[in-house]
């Protein structure tokens, strides 16, 4: 098997499957990525058993052919080069792959394509489109909120819910919880899944802004498509905790605050605050927010006034500063609502204005005041 490809291609082909390349695994074919062509394309794979990503590029080919080669030094050797036609050619019989550039030769083994585990493909009918632009955003702008903790492995994941017309999109650690909705996916079934980090993270990094990505899935995995990138990930088994009953429905107090004012202040006070809960204070009432921090055990402290439009009764609250910042962060609007009813009690932070088909909601749990 001959082929000719641009080198920059190529790795651009290598880096969107890199991705689910193992690392250290005791499988060293998992450290491979598989090389199929047929008909001038050449079909990439790469899996770490539980993620499988599979992208293809144009080659000068008059051949078929399959091959498993070693992800990371092809990969550095291309990173080395500089932009150029590259060829590569797999000797069957010494079981070596040759790469030439205009610089030079380069050599390694190759492994039997048949050891390379079998990717799954979906196999049903339930599938939906998005555009990548929403799948991007839900997933960037919920990851923070997921758990670590693996005694609660439902929540390291991000719950998936297909209802009919909409999908929702939440993630939630028990301190904070994030809930993207999208209306208008026209799919004929309901449903739910669990997506785990690592693909999310994956999903992340490649998703572009442009064109939708097919969805589907079965019992056991998820099935990403678009262009031609199709990515699958095992799903998490697992039954999410029904995140509708912590989501308070009365809330009369609510404030109106420049988001970038306020995430500036919460950056500047968090040095102030404990190390340990990282609490600030938001006081509220009339038109003026002030945001406070004290540590008593360093004697530290700190206080800023904020401009805000407000309607309710005057109230103190607590949050950690920390889960504020990352919230605010990933927020797009100019200025973000909070509605809060008691200090004990769940707050929402939400965008001044949802888009016509998705709506984003925030809820971040109090940090008790002391003495309160």
């Amino acid at each position: 098997m001959k082929f000719s490809v641009s080198s920059s291609e190529l790795l651009k082909a290598l880096n969107v499957a890199g991705g689910a390349i193992g690392t250290g695994s005791v499988v060293y074919i998992l450290e491979d990525f598989l090389f199929d062509i047929k008909n001038g394309i050449l079909t990439v794979t790469a899996t770490n058993m539980e993620i499988a990503i599979t992208t293809q590029v144009q080659v000068q080919s008059t051949e078929n052919g399959t091959a498993a080669i070693p992800g990371r030094i092809l990969m550095d050797t291309l990173k080395g080069l500089p932009p150029q036609p590259v060829t590569i050619t797999l000797d069957e019989e010494k079981k070596l792959v040759e790469l030439e550039s205009s610089v030079g030769k380069y050599k390694m083994a190759f492994d039997k394509p048949e050891d390379f585990p079998k990717v799954p493909e979906a196999d049903n009918d339930d599938k939906f489109s998005l555009p990548k632009s929403v799948l991007a955003h839900a997933i960037s702008s919920s990851l923070f909120a997921l758990s670590s903790d693996e005694m609660r492995i439902a929540m390291t994941g991000m719950y998936v819910q297909i209802d009919f017309d909409k999908v929702i999109f939440v993630a939630t650690d028990a301190h904070k919880l994030v809930r993207n909705t999208y209306n208008g996916i026209g799919s004929s079934f309901s449903t739910s899944f669990i997506l785990p980090k690592k693909a999310l993270s994956l999903l992340k990094g490649v998703l572009s802004d442009n064109g939708e990505a097919d969805i589907s899935f079965n019992r056991n995995f998820a099935f990403f498509s678009w262009d031609n990138t199709k990515i699958s990930c095992r799903l998490i088994e697992a039954s999410y905790p029904d995140y509708n009953v912590v989501i308070p429905v009365h809330n009369p107090n609510k404030m109106t605050v420049s988001r970038d004012s306020l995430l500036s202040s919460l950056r500047r006070i968090i040095i102030f605050a404990n190390k340990t809960t990282n609490q600030i204070v938001l006081s509220i009432s009339d038109q003026s927010l002030t945001v406070s921090a004290r540590d008593l055990d360093f004697s530290n402290e700190a206080i800023e006034q904020l401009n805000c439009s407000y309607e309710g009764d005057p109230i103190s609250i607590g949050f950690n500063a920390r889960f504020l910042i990352e919230m605010l962060s990933v927020m797009q609007d100019e200025e973000v609502v909070f509605e809060m009813s008691l200090p004990n009690k769940a707050s929402l932070i939400l965008p001044i204005q949802q888009n016509e088909k998705e709506d984003l909601l925030m809820l971040i749990m109090p940090v008790m005041i002391p003495g309160s």
